[in-house]
């Protein structure tokens, strides 16, 4: 079923409490998208789901097993993380660093074999970096990073994909195709994908489910149309928006206003 649930989880470094009391669900075959202002904690409930941050109270549970239950490597197997920033100073090619998603699976000593090949290649192909492969990953760049840390997370093969701003630094063409893929694999693999963005139109467009993080906490859910209202967005980013549909497809649109004109501006009293 591949079932992830946070069950009033409150997570936080040291002493510091980053989220509180915060449930929420995601299921096979959909993208779960999180939203809110920067600092609200959307990496940190990331990393609580991916087994890197154990929750202060509460518990993570997939498919009903509490995730701190299982082994390393094992959770390893079920559930790929895709960071925000990591490192950038290994000596590896491209195509080395994304033969470490296959390590859960063969640890690391094990020879790689046919199918662990047919994998990366897939992965490579998938996000764009065939003619890539050989090229240090110390000469990417930003968005040729991006790309190789999510084909890393393909290559993991795991039924649960935690993205972490896939998109960031990425141009239009591999900003879509990321997202588009992304659908695909929730659709046509059956795959738990919850996914971090900053564009709330993409959200819209790409998104089964939004689920927006702020005040420590989850504080709307659901389809796009129901989470994506002006109240909702000025309250949390505390900008002025109109939403219209989308042209095609109809998907909440969302469109920020400028400040409203000052009587001075106005010419007026």
């Amino acid at each position: 079923m591949n079932t992830l649930h946070a069950k009033d989880i409150t997570c936080g470094y040291d002493q510091r409490k980053v989220l509180e009391s915060l449930s929420l669900s995601a299921t096979a075959g959909e993208v779960l998208v999180l939203l809110g202002p920067n600092g609200a904690g959307k990496t940190t409930l990331l990393r609580a789901l991916a087994r890197f941050l154990r929750p202060m109270s509460g518990t993570v549970l997939l498919d009903n097993q509490d995730l701190w239950t299982l082994r390393r490597e094992a959770a390893a197997q079920r559930i790929a993380l895709m960071p925000q920033s990591e490192r950038r100073d290994w000596p590896l090619t491209v195509e080395e660093s994304i033969q470490l998603g296959r390590a859960p699976h063969r640890g690391w000593y094990v020879p790689f074999n046919a199918e662990d090949a047919l994998i990366v290649e897939s992965a490579l192909a998938s996000t764009g970096l065939l003619e890539l492969r050989e090229r240090p990953i110390t000469e990417l760049s930003g968005g040729e990073w991006r790309r190789m840390v999510f084909a890393r997370a393909l290559a993991q093969q795991a039924n649960v994909l935690l993205l972490d701003e896939p998109t960031a630094g990425l141009d239009l063409k591999y900003q879509h195709e990321v997202l588009r893929l992304v659908c695909d694999l929730a659709k046509n693999r059956n795959l738990t994908v919850v996914v971090t963005l900053h564009d709330l139109n993409h959200a819209t467009l790409y998104g089964s489910r939004l689920a927006v993080v702020a005040e420590h906490t989850i504080v709307a859910v659901g389809a796009p149309q129901d989470v994506m209202t002006v109240d909702l967005i000025e309250r949390v980013f505390g900008v002025h928006v109109t939403i219209v549909p989308h042209p095609v497809y109809g998907t909440p649109m969302v469109v920020p206003l400028m400040e409203k004109a000052t009587a001075a501006e106005n010419g007026t009293s």
